[in-house]
């Protein structure tokens, strides 16, 4: 919060750069949720492709070869990236609605005062 936040006040000023920085901030968190669901729904094919590829004939023993393998463990690393910038990204944009939302209320406290 101390992106838009002095001495526990968000001035005009921070406001205005957090209204400015939102939908940036809203379009960074979107591409890397499309990204971390796209890894999501694409680790299911991957583990059918590894699958496929097995020399294995039951389909547990697939499945542990496919769950073992060098590229659905490079996914899993992938997806733990996503989520983590995916993460990041959410807590920007939060940060910046919680800057307005705060100086909303200063700003109503003082017309009320």
């Amino acid at each position: 919060m101390s992106d838009y936040m002095t001495n526990g006040i968000v001035s005009d000023a921070n406001v205005e750069d957090a209204l400015k920085a939102l939908p940036i901030r809203t379009e960074e968190f979107a591409a890397a949720k499309a990204e971390r669901v796209y890894l999501d729904e694409m680790r299911k094919s991957l583990k059918a492709i590894l699958m496929k590829e097995s020399s294995e004939s039951s389909a547990a023993a697939q499945e542990r070869d496919a769950y073992a393998h060098e590229r659905y463990q490079d996914h899993l690393k992938q997806i733990r990236q996503a989520v983590l910038e995916e993460e990041t990204a959410r807590g920007k944009m939060k940060r910046c609605e919680h800057a307005i939302e705060i100086w909303r209320t200063q700003s109503a406290n003082r017309r009320s005062a």
